[in-house]
């Protein structure tokens, strides 16, 4: 392969980087706004960020939950029921969202170090919904505390993760589904 030849291939290859980037993180954003009502309304969150980097891998997937995050932070439209904004993150629930990057990072990790099998996806998104789950725990906790006063854990957990276990396990189910046939079917470069 000449000079001439590589370069080309490796601005294509950062060009497709950014398209799949760009349209995961859109793919985040209408997952988010779409909402189950139930008891406590569901969204499809979680879902679009497993997906993301189940299809696209660690690094491109991880960039799709960043660039979420950092759209809805500048106060994009992004985020359940069509907010944004710095406040948002601040917020109570902030948490949450801000723990997607980690289960991203941890999916990353597991992806690095024991490669790409659908056995190590599965247990990669389950980790990393914990992963979620602890971090936007503390997060709400602390916030609470400062705004409100004192809760217990095991309030925090009955209102913010008990009632999104099954449902998030659901997500987690199908987005492993959906990822392992897409990346069948359609050569992600």
């Amino acid at each position: 392969m000449d000079m001439t030849t590589a370069v080309h291939e490796q601005k294509k290859s950062k060009t497709y980087d950014m398209v799949y980037i760009s349209i995961f993180t859109v793919i985040i954003a209408v997952c988010s706004w779409i909402s189950i009502p139930t008891t406590v309304p569901v969204t499809l969150q979680t879902f679009g960020v497993f997906a993301a980097v189940g299809i696209l891998g660690g690094r491109r997937g991880t960039m799709s939950v960043l660039l979420y995050i950092l759209l809805g932070a500048v106060g994009l439209p992004v985020f359940s029921g069509f907010s944004g904004g710095i406040g948002r993150l601040t917020g109570n629930t902030g948490g949450y969202i801000v723990g997607f990057l980690f289960s991203a990072l941890l999916m990353w990790g597991m992806e690095v170090l024991f490669g790409k099998s659908r056995l190590v996806l599965g247990i990669s998104m389950v980790l990393g919904l914990l992963v979620c789950y602890a971090v936007g725990t503390a997060w709400f906790m602390i916030v609470y505390a400062g705004g409100t006063g004192s809760v217990g854990i095991m309030t925090v957990l009955g209102w913010c993760v008990i009632p999104f276990i099954v449902p998030d396990l659901l997500k987690i189910a199908v987005a492993l589904l959906v990822s392992k046939r897409v990346a069948g079917a359609v050569k992600i470069r």
